[in-house]
């Protein structure tokens, strides 16, 4: 299976969007998709259908985020919850060790870091707004 492609829901009135131009970047994504259109409990989800700003620290400037998934469910206590998901791998939730040399590959990293968490922060704050919930799942969580 590719680690990345294309996505065919089978419950497609369940997804909030084109349910034909769903794409995963990940076997973690494709895994998550799967829950959400095999789950009874999902009402209703998208893949990259809700759009961020944040200002990134690298250049100072306004970029969109497009976290990964919007999902609304019916929780064990009958509650109906909105969240916004993002999928990440658990090393890139932690700042990059710096090597004894500096790398293109460390700066790389450091810079993907400073993205993320300016990221993270700007969907905390737009999902208290909008009182929905933001999570981060890590493979510890989708395996």
């Amino acid at each position: 299976m590719s680690y990345s492609g294309k996505f065919k829901p089978k419950n497609y009135k369940k997804y909030k969007g084109d349910p034909t131009k769903i794409f995963y970047r990940s076997l973690w994504e494709r895994r998550f998709m799967v829950y959400c259109d095999n789950n009874e409990n999902v009402v209703e989800w998208g893949s990259e259908e809700v759009i961020i700003p944040y200002k990134s620290p690298l250049d100072k400037r306004v970029h969109r985020y497009f976290p990964d998934f919007y999902i609304k469910y019916v929780n064990s206590a009958g509650q109906t919850v909105r969240e916004v998901i993002e999928v990440k791998p658990k090393r890139q939730l932690l700042p990059p060790k710096p090597p004894k040399r500096q790398t293109k590959r460390y700066l790389n990293e450091v810079a993907t870091y400073a993205v993320n968490q300016a990221k993270f922060k700007a969907a905390e704050a737009f999902c208290k707004e909008r009182r929905l919930k933001f999570r981060i799942l890590t493979e510890d969580h989708l395996t």
